[in-house]
C-alpha cells in the first residue's frame, strides 16, 4: 500500500501563487510517476501535471507556463507543484497521484482562487 500526504492548499487572489506538496510513504518503488490531478465543482477530474522518476514532465495545456512540477532530489517520493499566476478557473480540489502498477490517490487539498 502507498499513502500520500498532501499540503499547501488554501485561498489566494487571482494572480497569486501557491505551492502544493505531496509525500508518498509505504510500499514505494524507485521507478514511478507522481503528480497532480484536480476536480472542479461539476467537472470531471483532470490531469494537471505529472513527473516520472526520471524527471519527464507532462502538463495540461491550461497550466503550461504557469505551473511547475518538481521532485525532491534526495527523497524521490516527494513532489511539488508551484502554481503561479493563478486564475479563478484554477479553483478545485487538487489530488496527488502515485502510479506504479495502479493509481494511488491522496485525499485532496482545496485551492480557491478569488477574482
Amino acid at each position: 500500500q502507498v499513502q500520500l500526504a498532501e499540503s499547501g492548499g488554501g485561498l489566494v487572489q487571482a494572480g497569486g501563487s501557491l505551492r502544493l506538496s505531496c509525500a508518498a510513504s509505504g510500499s514505494i518503488f524507485e521507478i514511478n510517476t507522481m503528480g497532480w490531478h484536480r476536480e472542479a465543482p461539476g467537472k470531471q477530474r483532470e490531469l494537471v501535471a505529472i513527473i516520472s522518476s526520471g524527471g519527464r514532465t507532462t502538463y495540461s495545456d491550461s497550466v503550461k507556463g504557469r505551473f511547475t512540477i518538481s521532485r525532491d532530489n534526495a527523497a524521490k517520493n516527494t513532489v511539488y507543484l508551484q502554481m503561479n499566476s493563478l486564475k479563478p478557473e484554477d479553483t478545485a480540489v487538487y489530488y496527488c497521484i502515485y502510479r506504479w502498477g495502479m493509481n494511488y490517490w491522496g485525499k485532496g487539498t482545496l485551492v480557491t482562487v478569488s477574482s
